[in-house]
C-alpha cells in the first residue's frame, strides 16, 4: 500500500508559470520562470517535495541582442518521441508597444537520456498564421496527433490573447488550420487585461480538459477551463466547451492571490496533483510581472462525480496532504 504523500507550501518559491513532468524514469522535473526573466531552469527530483531541494541546471540563457534578449517567461519541458523539448517565450524588449510585450515562442531540442545533461538546441521559432504577441505554448498527443496550444493576439481581436489550437507536423512545426478556442470574455476574464494564456492539458473520463489563466497578474489572476469529448474534433471550436465561472481564484482566507499558470502531474500515490503558482500578499507595489513572489504551489485535484476535475481553494501555506 502506497504511503501517504504530503506536500509543504510553497513547494519552490519564485518560481512563477511551474511545469511539473513525472518521466518514466521515475523522475520528476521542473521548469518555470525565474525572476530575472534570462535563462531557463531545469531541476529533477525523485519526489514532487524534494524538487524545492534539488540543484536547477541552467541549460539556456537569453541573449544579448535580438529576439531572444528579454523577459524569457514560461517554459515547460516535454519529452516527445524520445528526445525532450523545452518550449518558451522571448522577447526583443521589456519595452511594450500598446500595452503589449514583443514575446514569440521558442523551442530548444535535447537527445540525452537526463535532460540536465547533453546539448540544447535551438529548433527556432514556433511560426503561426501572424507576427504577433505570442507566449505560452504547450503540447499534448491524443490519436497519434500531436497537437499545440498557445496564446496569442489576434491583430483584429481586441484585447492581448485569447487560446489556439493547432496540429504539430514535428515538435517545432505546426500543421494545417490554426484554430481559436478561447476569447476573454466573461468579466472575470478581462480584469486589468483581456487575457486568455498558460493553458494546461488533462486527459481524464472521456474528455480532454484544458485549464488556463485570465486577467492581469495580480490577485485578480484566475483559472477558466475548457472541456471537450476524447473523440470529438478537437479542431473544431463547437467541441470546446468554456466554464462561465473560474475554476480557481484568489483566497483571502487561506491568504493565497492571484492562483493560475498551472499544470498538472500525478504523485507518488498516482493520484492527479495540481501545480500553480500564487502570492501570498494581495498589495503589490509595482508592476506585478517584476513582483518575484510568485511561488510553485502544489496541491491534490480532485474530481466531480460527473468526471469533471474540482480544483477546489487554494490550500493555505504549510502542510496539505492529498
Amino acid at each position: 500500500m502506497n504511503q501517504p504523500v504530503s506536500f509543504m507550501n510553497p513547494v519552490i518559491e519564485q518560481r512563477a508559470d511551474p511545469w511539473i513532468y513525472k518521466h518514466s524514469d521515475g523522475y520528476y522535473y521542473f521548469t518555470g520562470s525565474v525572476p530575472e526573466y534570462d535563462r531557463i531552469e531545469v531541476r529533477r527530483a525523485r519526489t514532487i517535495q524534494d524538487l524545492r531541494t534539488a540543484k536547477p541546471v541552467a541549460v539556456w540563457h537569453k541573449y544579448e541582442t535580438g529576439p531572444l534578449s528579454a523577459n524569457i517567461w514560461a517554459p515547460e519541458i516535454h519529452y516527445i518521441n524520445g528526445k525532450w523539448y523545452i518550449y518558451f517565450a522571448a522577447a526583443r524588449t521589456t519595452e511594450t508597444k500598446e500595452g503589449l510585450f514583443d514575446h514569440r515562442m521558442f523551442v530548444l531540442e535535447n537527445d540525452s537520456a537526463n535532460p540536465l545533461e547533453g546539448a540544447w538546441v535551438e529548433k527556432g521559432q514556433i511560426k503561426t498564421r501572424w507576427e504577433s504577441f505570442a507566449l505560452d505554448a504547450t503540447t499534448f498527443q491524443h490519436h497519434g496527433v500531436l497537437y499545440y496550444v498557445w496564446a496569442q493576439k489576434d491583430p483584429d481581436i481586441v484585447g492581448n490573447s485569447n487560446l489556439y489550437i493547432s496540429e504539430m507536423s514535428n515538435p517545432w512545426t505546426l500543421r494545417g488550420e490554426q484554430v481559436m478556442i478561447s476569447t476573454p470574455e466573461y468579466d472575470w476574464e478581462v480584469i486589468g487585461f483581456k487575457v486568455n494564456e498558460g493553458a494546461a492539458v488533462l486527459k481524464r473520463n472521456g474528455r480532454i480538459f484544458i485549464s488556463y489563466s485570465a486577467s492581469a497578474t495580480d490577485h485578480n489572476y484566475c483559472m477558466g477551463l475548457l472541456t471537450a469529448d476524447e473523440n470529438a474534433d478537437l479542431l473544431d471550436p463547437k467541441s470546446w466547451t468554456k466554464s462561465p465561472v473560474p475554476v480557481f481564484c484568489t483566497n483571502e482566507e487561506t491568504g493565497q492571490f492571484g492562483p493560475g499558470h498551472n499544470s498538472f502531474t500525478v504523485a507518488s500515490d498516482g493520484s492527479d496533483v495540481l501545480i500553480y503558482h500564487a502570492r501570498n500578499y494581495k498589495e503589490i507595489t509595482g508592476d506585478p510581472l517584476y513582483d518575484p513572489n510568485r511561488h510553485t504551489r502544489v496541491q491534490p485535484l480532485n474530481w466531480n462525480k460527473d468526471g469533471t476535475p474540482d480544483f477546489g481553494i487554494p490550500v493555505p501555506d504549510g502542510i496539505t496532504d492529498v
